[in-house]
């Protein structure tokens, strides 16, 4: 089995582990309600997803 002959540097092995990071989600504005959400997904605010109602919501009530 193979050894390394040298020991790895610390500033190579920082800056090979410094594309570790995340990445914020992208957030798009729902056409119809205007709230934000997921893109290509359908809106959890009013159910419409290119202009197609495919979650049927209701009305809220007023007490």
């Amino acid at each position: 089995m193979a050894n390394p002959k040298h020991k790895t540097p610390k500033a190579k092995t920082g800056s090979r582990r410094s594309q570790w990071k995340l990445s914020l989600p992208a957030i798009s504005e729902c056409p119809r309600c205007r709230q934000p959400k997921m893109p290509h997904r359908v809106c959890p605010n009013c159910g419409y997803y290119k202009d197609l109602e495919v979650i049927k919501k209701e009305a809220k009530k007023a007490k």
